[in-house]
């Protein structure tokens, strides 16, 4: 299988997503966006960091590629809701594989600031304590996994 999708006459599905997922903030917004619809405003704060322009513009990609459904809800005052799409949906199992794997092997190297400090893991957008791997999650909520060999 070719690793390029730019070979003659090849197109390769992998190199093709993994071009789409390294634009920047485009794992954010469909994290965000899997929480449910965002108002631009909403998703520009739960995203975090992003400027409008870049936020802009991958919101449109996403909605060219069939990942982002935009509906206007008002011209006056200007409103937009973004939501995903089907196709966007089905991208809850790559954020939750990142998520597992991140908390696995991640977690060793972020355990301390850099004062040494111990860490407590959160959900950025949500920014709230992750539940430890013997402590209750509520339905849908993230869980700190158990250390390995445990």
């Amino acid at each position: 299988m070719p690793l390029m999708s730019s070979e003659a006459g090849v197109w390769c599905p992998v190199y093709s997503s993994i071009e789409l997922f390294q634009e920047k903030w485009v794992l954010h917004i469909v994290r965000a966006l899997l929480r449910g619809p965002h108002g631009f405003n909403e998703l520009s704060r739960a995203v975090g960091g992003a400027n409008t322009t870049t936020l802009s513009q991958r919101l449109e990609h996403l909605e060219r590629l069939g990942i982002v459904d935009k509906t206007v809800e008002s011209t006056m005052p200007p409103r937009t809701r973004y939501e995903l799409t089907e196709s966007g949906r089905e991208l809850e199992g790559i954020i939750a594989a990142i998520d597992a794997w991140a908390r696995s092997h991640m977690r060793r190297c972020q355990e301390h600031d850099a004062s040494g400090a111990p860490r407590q893991p959160y959900e950025a957008d949500a920014q709230s304590p992750v539940p430890g791997p013997d402590e209750p999650a509520a339905p849908g909520e993230a869980r700190a996994p158990a250390e390995r060999g445990a």
